[in-house]
């Protein structure tokens, strides 16, 4: 049975990482002999980094499951698994060292410093492997979508990361000149998430964009509801109603309809811009 839930996984880790590396740098700096307290600082945080890393190591295991799930991520976190415990074992051999150095401190053993330098030269490799795991923790994380959406089980975050996930491959996609597998995408989350407004005005844009189709794009627009307290929506909804407008040949209305955001928004530089754009064109 797992003591702490995977969910606590990220908080735990940082503050592993934050001990070990402030440990090491106090046994380094008792070398000097120019702190007294630093030998006793290094061992106190080294030990409680050690906990810390016991702890990361427990929850990764708890939080690796739903994670191993997704399709093709399982190699990635085998592999931060695996970096994970063997940073945990080193640190607790670093750990007996450092209460060994310490207990050899208290009495005045002539080789306390002796121990005292294992104990940093081992701290040292002991954070190498922590960056390495921490490298490849931050893979699974960004590169692999590993935890994002998913590690608290709502709903919620899990919509997020489906969305996040559309509509980065739909920006691939047009970029790369695959119009329709870009548009497909965006109308499925569109269609998904129907009261999402950003979602909304994005698709009618790319409707008239990448899909060319304006008729079909003022019929999204029309279906709208947007609060006249929402500037920012107002103002994008305008501009994608002037171009679906412009690229049905229409320039007259859309620059109607620039005129009319300008009369609502006299300040906006945007608005300024494509009012000045489609008068220099006629």
């Amino acid at each position: 049975m797992d003591i702490l839930p995977g969910s606590l996984h990220p908080q735990i880790v940082h503050f592993a990482i934050a001990l070990v590396f402030t440990g090491v740098a106090f046994r380094l700096l008792s070398l000097t002999r120019v702190v007294n307290f630093a030998g006793p600082a290094a061992t106190t945080l080294i030990l409680l980094g050690t906990l810390a890393c016991v702890a990361a190591a427990q929850t990764g295991t708890a939080a690796h499951a739903p994670i191993e799930r997704i399709p093709g991520v399982r190699p990635a976190v085998m592999e931060h698994e695996e970096w994970g415990l063997r940073t945990r074992n080193i640190f607790l051999g670093i750990s007996l060292i450092e209460l060994v150095a310490l207990a050899m401190g208290w009495r005045q053993y002539a080789r306390a410093n002796v121990a005292a330098i294992v104990a940093a030269v081992a701290g040292l490799g002991g954070l190498v492997s922590m960056y390495e795991t921490a490298e490849h923790g931050g893979e699974l994380v960004y590169s692999y979508a590993g935890g994002i959406g998913i590690r608290s089980g709502d709903a919620e975050d899990v919509s997020r990361l489906f969305l996040a996930g559309a509509y980065q491959q739909a920006l691939q996609d047009r970029e790369a000149g695959r119009h329709e597998q870009a548009m497909a995408l965006v109308d499925l989350a569109a269609a998904r998430f129907p009261s999402n407004l950003e979602l909304q005005l994005m698709a009618a844009e790319w409707t008239t964009d990448v899909k060319k189709d304006p008729a079909a794009a003022l019929q999204r627009l029309d279906a709208l509801q947007i609060s006249k307290e929402d500037a920012r929506s107002r103002v994008r909804a305008g501009m994608a109603r002037a171009s679906a407008l412009l690229a049905q040949g229409n320039k007259d209305g859309a620059k109607a309809v620039v005129q009319t955001l300008q009369g609502e928004f006299p300040n906006n530089a945007q608005v300024k811009r494509r009012l000045d754009e489609l008068s220099a064109s006629q």
